[in-house]
């Protein structure tokens, strides 16, 4: 039992600190050249949208206001057959604006249908990816595109910034974990490819798009399939979107559990990456960063159960049972209270939420369960 413990705890080291130390001292890659582009490249702006009425005429007006050639940039909204008025707003801001369009899916088919069908309707050189809810910094566009100036690159994912004016629980957790993310990305960025991106701020040369089935998440398996066509995934950390945090433990479970599960199947869909002898040093990434994270809870639970059955070996298992108790303590006292402004407490709370959704995903990852359709981020 006692080994069962340390194995578990040496687990959970590495998954969080092992693998970015790990990182550090890799062989580096020749750093993007990310200067300015002689000739900007066309870029067409595609929004999946559902019910978006609240935030979609936002949205597009931040996309239009982006400090790039006027006639190098068009906007798709894709509306996955919605119900309130997101299709007029829509149609009424083309009616003034030719660069913008409106794409109607019929019947909804979820976001990932959407992405495919409106791929072909897509101009641009350079696709970008948007929420309906993101807003870009002036110059994300910019940003993002400049990083194709390496013909090496064939996907990159900017910088998401979780935005919360009340600072609650889930916005400090979130944005601890992000910063957390954000790091791993550059140092993964180094030595390979990036293994994740965030979909409200990530782009793609149009000729390496391939058609997903509806199922798959398309933040997880487009940059993928990008990589087994050879190409790189990089990190631009000075492309920001600004987004606000989900306002409510349970709609942040919620979120992670669709997320995660959809992770899972991903992961399995692209199994053939975790093969080394072909892929190398990603197949380590993808397994340390993915795999392993998603199924941190199981490490974490037998450390736990292991530690409490070995208490009586001595001090020390006394004391890190302890430890545990407390660290779990602390997380369901800030659950039970709705949330704390310290960001310690924040995070560990939200730790245990992400590990939590992980293991519920799991079980209907098991039970061999889907998500297609998405709903609106909602407070």
């Amino acid at each position: 039992m006692e080994l069962l413990f340390w194995l578990s705890a040496l687990l959970i080291v590495y998954i969080y600190i092992g693998y970015p130390i790990l990182l550090r001292y890799l062989p580096k890659r020749p750093p993007v050249q990310s200067a300015g582009l002689n000739e900007l490249p066309t870029v067409t702006l595609l929004i999946p949208a559902f019910n978006e009425a609240a935030v979609i005429g936002q949205t597009i007006q931040n996309k239009l206001s982006q400090d790039y050639p006027s006639d190098r940039l068009e906007i798709i909204v894709i509306s996955d057959e919605s119900e309130d008025a997101t299709d007029d707003i829509v149609k009424e801001i083309a009616a003034q604006d030719s660069r913008v369009r409106l794409v109607r899916q019929v019947p909804r088919q979820g976001k990932t249908s959407g992405l495919n069908l409106a791929m072909p309707h897509a101009n641009g050189e350079i696709v970008i990816f948007s929420d309906a809810n993101s807003h870009y910094q002036s110059d994300a566009v910019r940003q993002l595109v400049n990083c194709f100036n390496d013909p090496e690159v064939g996907y990159v994912t900017g910088k998401m910034v979780y935005v919360n004016e009340e600072g609650n629980v889930i916005g400090d957790g979130c944005s601890a974990y992000m910063k957390y993310e954000n790091h791993l990305r550059s140092l993964e960025a180094n030595v390979s490819s990036v293994v994740g991106v965030d979909g409200g701020i990530d782009a793609i040369r149009k000729s390496l798009y391939q058609p997903m089935n509806a199922d798959q998440l398309p933040d997880f398996v487009l940059p993928l399939k990008v990589i087994t066509q050879g190409k790189r995934v990089i990190y631009c950390e000075k492309a920001l979107l600004n987004e606000e945090s989900l306002s409510s433990s349970q709609s942040e479970f919620r979120m992670r559990v669709r997320v995660s599960l959809r992770a899972y199947w991903a992961m399995w869909d692209m199994k053939h990456l975790f093969n080394p002898f072909k892929y190398g040093l990603f197949s380590l990434q993808i397994t340390s960063h993915k795999l392993l994270r998603y199924l941190a809870f199981i490490p974490l639970f037998l450390a736990l159960v292991s530690n409490g059955l070995i208490t009586g070996e001595g001090w020390l298992y006394q004391l890190t049972f302890l430890a545990q108790i407390i660290f779990y303590s602390v997380a369901a006292f800030v659950s039970l209270n709705d949330g704390t402004k310290n960001r310690w407490l924040a995070l560990v709370n939200y730790f245990c939420l992400i590990n939590i959704a992980a293991a519920m995903a799991f079980i209907k990852f098991i039970k061999r369960e889907k998500i297609v359709m998405w709903k609106p981020r909602v407070g």
